[in-house]
């Protein structure tokens, strides 16, 4: 088993920046995956962004290339998303996902974080 927990988060105007983290504990490997994943109100959740633990390797989705950035401290098992100029369509509650998967499909993340909630407002 992986144990994920979420920090940071908040309420933040439109065009700031805010940083979420995943701490993993239990069973984790190099070989892990770790995603991030929002899901705001009435919304199915959607893929945000995810990096290799092993190699560094990324991935975003579409909306938030440019503007969020997802990096990993092996040493301290964190996996960090900083989101910059943040618009109020960013408002969701972000999730902590780690799988054996590069992917942006929830179902192939079998541990997830219980989430921490991003607003932003205009």
């Amino acid at each position: 088993q992986v144990q994920l927990v979420e920090s940071g988060g908040g309420l933040v105007q439109a065009g700031g920046s805010l940083r979420v983290s995943c701490v993993a504990s239990g069973r984790t490997s190099s070989g892990y995956y770790m995603g991030w994943f929002r899901q705001a109100p009435g919304k199915e959740r959607e893929f945000v962004a995810a990096i290799a633990w092993s190699t560094g390797t990324t991935r975003y989705a579409d909306s938030v290339k440019g503007r969020f950035t997802i990096s990993s401290d092996i040493a301290k098992n964190t996996v960090t998303l900083q989101m910059d100029s943040l618009k109020p369509e960013d408002t969701a509650v972000y999730y902590c996902a780690a799988g054996n998967l590069l992917t942006k499909i929830p179902r192939n993340y079998p541990y997830w974080g219980q989430g921490t909630q991003v607003t932003v407002s205009s």
